[in-house]
């Protein structure tokens, strides 16, 4: 056993967050909107509104996904964003820990089955982790400040509740 296997490199820290925000919610479908719009203003008023509409969008993905496949009555979803230096992490967490999700490709007759390659898409990395109850399915986007930072067509615009979203997005 050589040195190196006996004493393993350490696990860099985690970075501090900056930033963060948390809200639980009943799994509704009005609820699903609701946290598209909150994470594009809360991004924007963080200070990365080229970013807002890539946050968004996994967001609305991986809610959609938590009401389609993780409700268990009587229990909330909960979505979190965490900003650190480098990085912004969108959550959506559920309590049905069984009913793991897989990146698949649906066919041209599927009306479902979309959602996470839009989020592997988007995000430059995501996963899924394990809760004492449920799961948590993230995305982690790079932050990027400049001229190399996306803005115009690909950012989404929070409207008024119930309006439809301004702006398009099209694949990296």
């Amino acid at each position: 056993m050589t040195a190196a296997e006996q004493n393993p490199a350490p696990e860099a820290a985690p970075e501090p967050v900056l930033r963060e925000d948390r809200i639980d919610f009943a799994p509704t479908a009005d609820r699903v909107s609701f946290s598209r719009r909150r994470t594009a203003r809360l991004v924007r008023e963080w200070g990365y509104p080229g970013l807002a509409g890539d946050a968004a969008l996994p967001v609305s993905e991986l809610a959609t996904n938590a009401l389609l496949h993780g409700v268990v009555r009587g229990r909330l979803l909960r979505v979190r964003l965490a900003l650190t230096a480098t990085t912004l992490r969108v959550a959506v967490s559920d309590p049905w820990g069984e009913r793991l999700p897989v990146l698949r490709e649906a066919t041209s007759e599927e009306c479902y089955g979309r959602g996470l390659l839009i989020v592997a898409a988007i995000a430059d990395r995501w996963g899924v982790e394990s809760r004492t109850v449920g799961k948590t399915v993230f995305a982690e986007l790079a932050l990027r400040r400049g001229p190399d930072a996306p803005v115009g067509p690909r950012e989404l615009r929070a409207g008024p509740p119930h309006a439809p979203t301004a702006g398009t997005v099209t694949p990296r």
